[in-house]
């Protein structure tokens, strides 16, 4: 068993079963754990995996089937964006600008809070 940070909240993860299983997630947030984000091959800064063997995976914040996972134990180039994101929304809502389009959701709502409060945003009410 091995302990990781979750590479998008950065809570410390414990007791992790390895081989990793594709649906392994946070406990916190809820993020998948077998993304490539996660990955010691994902260069974060590039946005791309240096392993060359490996097959192009779309969404690399979504759990996938690559054969090269291997997790790192923090990816912290994501968490600290994740964090400037958030910094930047409050800023600019405190100056009363317009919020940027990464506006950062309440993590503390769940999915069908956070769907919900789109839908109603989209309708306007």
């Amino acid at each position: 068993m091995s302990s990781f940070n979750c590479w998008k909240c950065g809570t410390s993860q414990e007791n992790i079963i390895l081989p990793m299983s594709r649906r392994e997630e946070c406990k916190q947030c809820s993020a998948d754990f077998h993304v490539c984000n996660m990955c010691e091959f994902f260069d974060l800064n590039k946005n791309r995996c240096d392993e060359e063997r490996a097959e192009h995976i779309s969404d690399p914040e979504r759990a996938n089937f690559c054969d090269y996972f291997k997790p790192t134990l923090l990816k912290t180039v994501n968490l600290k964006r994740y964090k400037s994101d958030a910094a930047k929304a409050k800023l600019a809502e405190l100056f009363g600008d317009p919020i940027p389009a990464k506006k950062i959701e309440n993590t503390s709502l769940s999915p069908a809070e956070l769907a919900e409060k789109k839908l109603r945003e989209m309708l306007g009410g």
